[in-house]
């Protein structure tokens, strides 16, 4: 991205900042120029992983694990604003923090709500897990993603990370 653009922080959806966020001194994490429309970069500090995304409405900074099973979501693709995670093939709205393809593993979503596990359509079926994996996958909860604040200072995407 041209220095001279500005870019576009996407706002952070009520309710979803990540724990600490708030309070946290902004740290650098990118350079504009080395963000590209379309892509993912992960950023580490010591054991916490944030994802940059740039997304079709704008930069987005959220935790680089899937809010289901803590996968790196990175690994993933970045269709528009949604992040799609390779492990159980959950997608995920950057720009809302809401789940729109349920994990194949089933289980709760944010408000309480039970899915059923599910196979993609270009897979075979698995067999049934065992009673106490399938009791695990049922109670497993799939929460909505937690966003960091951001700021460009001097080309530079910042976020208020707690490190």
């Amino acid at each position: 991205m041209p220095a001279s653009d500005t870019p576009t922080l996407c706002p952070i959806p009520p309710g979803l900042v990540a724990p600490g966020a708030e309070t946290a001194d902004f740290v650098p994490l990118v350079a504009l120029d080395d963000l590209a429309p379309g892509e993912m970069q992960r950023v580490s500090f010591g054991d916490l992983d944030v994802l940059v995304a740039s997304t079709d409405a704008g930069i987005v900074v959220t935790e680089d694990r899937c809010p289901h099973m803590s996968a790196p979501l990175s690994l993933g693709t970045l269709d528009g604003c949604v992040v799609a995670c390779v492990l159980h093939r959950g997608a995920f709205d950057l720009e809302t923090g809401e789940t729109r393809t349920f994990p194949t593993t089933g289980g709760l979503d944010a408000d309480g709500i039970s899915h059923a596990p599910w196979t993609p359509a270009d897979t075979t079926p698995k067999p049934e897990p065992s009673a106490s994996k399938a009791t695990a996958h049922s109670l497993t909860r799939t929460r909505r993603l937690r966003f960091y604040p951001t700021r460009v200072e001097g080309g530079i995407l910042e976020a208020r990370v707690p490190v």
